[in-house]
């Protein structure tokens, strides 16, 4: 296996100790140019991920800003054009799109947490391991070129030492050879020698010993410290270039993570494609602009050679304005009113339709989409006044309540309520009369009746009284066409706000005193709070699911089941009622 350490030839330190330290010298210096180098890798990766999330996070909110662009404003034209295939297919992939540009979303959020963020924190534990490891080998480099300059430092010294014991040596020897020298001389130059020699001779040992210490130190420093060094180097290289790697894996996998929802997303957009009608759509446009005028007729010819033939008579004055008359009324084709338009003719008060400035009754538009108009103005009334009712009728059998429980509250406070309602159906049940007289007028006009029998959805309500239901019947004639009786209006308002009669209100007692268990005929799920202080009912909170035991009787309270030991009565209004289908008499009267 291949080590750091190698990069130094470790066998020639002990041997040549400057030589190695040169060489160490110069690999250290390589390996931090070269981790340097990887570290700025690092770095420059980092960026390149983070520029693809930078670019991710753009292209999806450039996808969205074009989703909702295109998307169908709110009482706008293209509100009416969501009936064709087309703009339905449309709509679908605007919103697969959008999905779309979620996945990239969540592409840029994965690079960001789990390579950039990753890879920022590593890099500073790199940083701090490298910036730990090489100051740590240029403390041990330092240590032993410390130990080499004692080392040098011991052996000028014993060298300097041997020197001087070998020049007091000659120079005892010469003054024992010489005669003239005193013997006192004589004996000062052998001392001076003896002592020179005993210097040599420590400092030989002082550099003996020094030098045993150096080469262990030496050995140490080549074979242990830096070789620890340089494998901590090693370790930390490889570490880095595995969790590039890694990271690299993940860019890949991150985008392969959202492959399948992309697919699902470019499969929803096939799916709306297919789903076009061009035949229905067509169908579509025919039912929207059907005009219901009938074609023109033959135009008459008209002979200008009679007017040569004329008497003197035919030039009278009566006769000729009867001429005249004639020959309007002929050129008019039967059953055509004078102001009626062809389609091909521009209509006048199209700019009006326009700018939403159009009569109330919709005279502006042919018969057949006058009709439609008419029809849909006429159910969305329907709508509020059953609304209406429905809050009519839970208010009066909350007062009811409170007439025969004081304590649960004041049956007064509910009465400008129900006055308010009641108004408010009056007017409604006007509008919507005025409308019915409306539609009525151009079902007779039109030269086909498609819907004769058609029946108002105004009195239709099943809490409706008798009286209510008798004045629509009188107001609609055989023909399908409605007439006003005197008595109309008298019924009208009769019926704005009946109460229940009391014996209509369920006896709690009796029907709690039957132990037979009735079976469940459908579920509920309570719309409204409902306290259920009277003896006989059962307090629900808003959202709550519930057994339905018994449907409502047309008294307004509807017997529901949460266990088996709770059941009672709630009010109708306050609950939507899912009868299962094979219940006898299943009916729901939300």
């Amino acid at each position: 296996m291949f080590h750091f350490s190698r990069l130094v030839d470790l066998r020639t330190g002990p041997q040549i100790p400057r030589r190695s330290n040169l060489t160490f010298t110069d690999q250290f210096d390589n390996l931090e140019k070269h981790t340097q180098w990887g570290i700025e890798f690092v770095e420059k990766y980092t960026k390149f991920v983070k520029e693809r999330s930078e670019i991710e996070t753009n292209y999806a909110k450039q996808i969205r800003n074009l989703s909702k662009k295109y998307q169908p404003k709110k009482n706008s034209r293209e509100e009416d054009e969501s009936k064709y295939t087309f703009c339905r297919a449309f709509l679908t992939s605007l919103n697969e799109l959008n999905d779309y540009a979620g996945q990239h979303e969540v592409i840029a959020e994965n690079l960001t947490s789990q390579i950039i963020t990753e890879l920022s924190r590593y890099l500073l534990e790199l940083k701090t391991e490298r910036k730990t490891s090489f100051h740590d080998g240029r403390k041990a480099q330092q240590h032993i070129e410390s130990s080499w300059k004692q080392l040098e430092s011991c052996k000028r010294k014993f060298e300097r030492d041997c020197k001087e014991a070998d020049r007091a040596q000659q120079y005892f020897e010469k003054m024992d050879a010489d005669i003239n020298v005193t013997k006192a001389d004589v004996e000062k130059a052998r001392q001076q020698a003896q002592m020179r020699h005993q210097m040599a001779s420590d400092s030989k040992g002082d550099y003996s010993s020094y030098l045993q210490k150096f080469n262990q130190e030496q050995n140490e420093h080549y074979f242990t410290v830096i070789p620890n060094i340089f494998q901590k180097l090693q370790d930390m290289e490889e570490k880095r270039i595995d969790r590039l790697g890694v990271c690299m894996k993940t860019f890949a996998d991150v985008d392969r993570q959202v492959l399948p929802i992309v697919g699902k997303c470019l499969d929803g957009m096939t799916k709306a494609a297919e789903s076009i009608e061009p035949t229905t759509d067509s169908k579509q446009v025919v039912e929207s602009f059907k005009s219901g005028f009938e074609p023109p007729g033959d135009v008459d010819f008209e002979d200008y050679g009679q007017a040569m033939k004329r008497t003197v008579s035919e030039t009278s004055l009566s006769n000729s304005r009867e001429a005249k008359e004639a020959k309007e009324a002929k050129e008019r084709p039967a059953g055509k009113s004078k102001g009626k338009l062809w389609p091909f003719i521009k209509n006048k008060n199209k700019l009006s339709l326009k700018l939403g400035s159009g009569p109330e009754d919709f005279s502006h538009l042919p018969p057949e989409q006058r009709r439609k108009k008419l029809q849909g103005k006429l159910d969305d009334l329907n709508k509020d006044i059953q609304k209406e009712m429905d809050q009519r009728d839970a208010l009066t059998k909350m007062k009811d309540v409170y007439v025969k429980n004081p304590q649960m509250g004041d049956p007064a406070s509910v009465d400008p309520r129900l006055s308010e309602i009641g108004q408010n159906i009056e007017k409604l049940q006007f509008e919507a009369q005025k409308f019915e007289g409306w539609l009525a007028e151009v079902e007779e006009k039109m030269p086909s009746k498609s819907d004769t029998n058609r029946r108002s959805g105004l009195y239709e309500n099943q809490n409706n009284t008798t009286v209510s239901n008798n004045c629509a019947q009188d107001r609609e004639s055989p023909d399908g066409s409605y007439t006003e009786e005197q008595n109309s209006e008298t019924q009208v308002k009769a019926n704005i706000n009946p109460l229940p009669p009391t014996s209509s209100t369920p006896d709690f007692d009796d029907e709690f005193d039957d132990e037979e268990t009735l079976p469940t005929i459908g579920t509920c799920k309570a719309l409204y709070p409902f306290e259920g202080h009277n003896e006989g009912t059962i307090s629900v909170a808003e959202g709550e699911l519930l057994y339905v035991i018994e449907e409502d009787k047309g008294d307004g309270w509807t017997r529901v089941r949460r266990n088996e030991e709770e059941e009672g009565y709630v009010p109708t209004s306050y609950v939507e009622v899912f009868l299962e289908t094979n219940a006898k008499g299943a009916m729901t009267y939300i």
